[in-house]
C-alpha cells in the first residue's frame, strides 16, 4: 500500500510553485547570490598580465589548465578572485570530520549538540583559512615563475594572497548563506553551477575539434552516447539501496497495548556521496596546479613528480583509485553510518534485525552488510572517476569529462530537486490543514445557529 504522504508526492505539481510563496522566496534568493558568484569569477586578481595569462590558457586549455578552470568555474583560468574556489573550505570540513572520528576530543565534542557543532564550524573555517593561504602562497609564487605579473615581489604576494583567501572565504560565506535562507545545499550548489557555467564552452571546443578533423565523427558520437550512459548509470548507483528488515515487538503505554511493526533501515550503495572522488581529486589537483603556473621553472621534486603521478600517467591512476576506495571505507564507517551507533539507537527503540541479537551482535552484523555493498560502491565510485581518464589519455578527448564532475551535478541537480518537492510538500500540507481548520469552525457555526432557531 502506497502511504498518504508518497500519494501527495507523487501528485506534486509544479504549479503549485507560484502559490508557494516561501519557496519562490528561496529559490531566488538562492538564484542572485549563485549570480553574485558568478559575477565574482570575472573580477581578476590585481598585477596579473591579462594578455600573458591568455595567452598561457590558450595553450594549457586543452589539457591540464581546463581541467583546474572548469573545476573553479574558470575563475582560475581568468585568475579572478574566486580562483581558488571551495575548494579549501571542502577540503578543512572533510578533515575536521575525520579527525573528530579518531580524536577523542573533537568525537566528544560532536556529541554536545548545537554547542558542539558551532564549535566545529568554527575549527573548520580556521582550517580553511590556513588551507587557503598555503594554496594561494604557492599559487601568487608559480604566477611570478610562469612571468604572468606585471610587477613581481613581496608586494604582489602579499596582495594576491589577501584576495584569493578573502574571496575562497567570502565563497564559504555565500554557501552558508544558501544553506541557511535558499534552497539546497550552498556548498554544493556553487561547485554545480561553477561546473555547468563551463560545460557549454567546452563541449564547443570539442564540437569544434571533430569539425576540424583532430576527432573522427565516429569518437564524437561515442563519446556523446558514454556521456548519457554514465549519466544514467550514475543515477541508478546514487538510488541504488540496501534494505535491512527491522522488527519492534508489541508494547504497552500506559494502559494502551501497540501491535508490533515492522519497518526497514536503507543503507545507499554509496553511502559517502561524492566525498571520496573530491578528496581524492583535491589532494592531486594540488601540486599540478602549481606546476601549472610555474612553466618552465618547475623544479626537480615536482618535475619527478609530474612524471609519474600526472594526469593519465599508470601511477596516477593507481593512486587515484586507492583514494577513493580508502576514503569510501573510511568517511562510510566514520561520518556518515557507525554501525554502533546504528546499533544502539536500534536497542535504544527496542527495534531489532530479526534473527540478530541486539547491541554487538547488530553492530557487527551491520558492519559486515555495509562492507559488502561499499565493494560495489567503491567500485563503482573508481569506474566513474577513471573513465574520463582513460578517454582524455586514449582518444585525446580535448574537454574534461570528469567522474568527478558527474558525480557532483547529478548528486546535487537529485538533492535539489527532492528538497523542492519537499517543500512543496509541506506547502501542502499547510493547506490542507488550513482548510480542514476552516471547515471546523464553518460546522461549529452551523450547529449554534441551528441551536438558535
Amino acid at each position: 500500500m502506497v502511504s498518504a504522504a508518497e500519494q501527495m508526492a507523487a501528485n506534486t505539481s509544479w504549479a503549485a510553485l507560484g502559490k508557494a510563496t516561501d519557496l519562490r522566496n528561496r529559490i531566488l534568493f538562492t538564484l542572485g547570490l549563485l549570480i553574485v558568484y558568478r559575477l565574482g569569477t570575472w573580477i581578476p586578481v590585481p598585477g596579473i598580465d591579462g594578455l600573458a595569462l591568455r595567452e598561457f590558457m590558450e595553450g594549457a586549455a586543452a589539457g591540464l589548465g581546463g581541467i583546474l578552470s572548469m573545476f573553479t568555474g574558470g575563475a582560475l583560468g581568468r585568475m579572478g578572485i574566486f580562483a581558488l574556489g571551495i575548494m579549501p573550505y571542502i577540503s578543512a570540513s572533510i578533515i575536521v570530520q575525520l579527525l573528530g572520528s579518531m580524536v577523542p576530543a573533537l568525537e566528544q565534542l560532536k556529541k554536545e549538540g548545537e554547542q558542539g557543532r558551532k564549535k566545529m564550524n568554527q575549527y573548520t573555517r580556521y582550517g580553511t583559512v590556513a588551507l587557503a593561504t598555503l594554496q594561494a602562497y604557492g599559487l601568487a609564487v608559480s604566477l611570478e615563475a610562469g612571468e604572468l605579473v606585471t610587477d613581481p615581489g613581496m608586494f604582489f604576494r602579499f596582495s594576491c594572497l589577501v584576495t584569493l583567501v578573502g574571496g575562497t572565504m567570502f565563497l564559504m560565506w555565500l554557501g552558508e548563506q544558501i544553506t541557511a535562507r535558499g534552497i539546497g545545499n550552498g556548498i554544493s550548489l556553487i561547485i554545480f553551477v561553477g561546473i555547468v557555467a563551463e560545460l557549454p564552452a567546452a563541449l564547443g571546443q570539442f564540437l569544434a575539434s571533430g569539425r576540424s578533423g583532430a576527432i573522427s565523427p565516429a569518437v564524437i558520437i561515442g563519446v556523446i552516447v558514454m556521456v548519457v550512459a554514465v549519466i544514467a548509470f550514475v543515477v541508478f548507483m546514487e538510488r541504488a539501496l540496501r534494505k535491512i528488515h527491522i522488527q519492534y515487538p508489541r508494547r504497552q503505554v500506559g494502559m494502551k497495548v501497540y501491535d508490533g511493526g515492522s519497518s526497514h533501515l536503507p543503507v545507499k550503495v554509496n553511502p559517502a556521496g561524492v566525498i571520496p572522488a573530491i578528496f581524492a581529486s583535491s589532494l592531486l589537483l594540488l601540486p599540478t596546479t602549481i606546476s601549472t603556473f610555474s612553466g618552465a621553472q618547475t623544479g626537480p621534486i615536482m618535475s619527478t613528480l609530474l612524471a609519474y603521478f600526472g594526469p593519465g600517467q599508470p601511477l596516477y591512476l593507481l593512486f587515484f583509485v586507492a583514494m577513493i576506495v580508502f576514503f569510501a571505507y573510511f568517511y562510510t564507517f566514520n561520518v556518515s553510518f557507525k554501525p554502533d551507533e546504528v546499533a544502539d539507537n536500534l536497542k535504544n527503540q527496542n527495534g531489532f534485525v530479526p534473527g540478530i541479537r541486539p547491541g554487538k551482535r547488530t553492530a557487527d552484523y551491520l558492519e559486515y552488510v555495509v562492507n559488502r555493498i561499499l565493494v560495489l560502491g567503491a567500485a563503482y565510485l573508481a569506474a566513474v572517476c577513471l573513465l574520463p581518464e582513460i578517454l582524455r589519455g586514449q582518444f585525446a578527448v580535448p574537454f574534461y569529462f570528469g567522474g568527478t564532475s558527474v558525480l557532483i551535478v547529478v548528486s546535487v541537480t537529485m538533492d535539489t530537486i527532492q528538497q523542492v518537492q519537499s517543500h512543496l510538500l509541506a506547502h501542502q500540507y499547510e493547506g490542507l490543514i488550513e482548510k480542514s481548520q476552516l471547515r471546523g469552525k464553518s460546522k461549529k457555526r452551523g450547529k449554534k445557529g441551528a441551536a438558535r432557531r
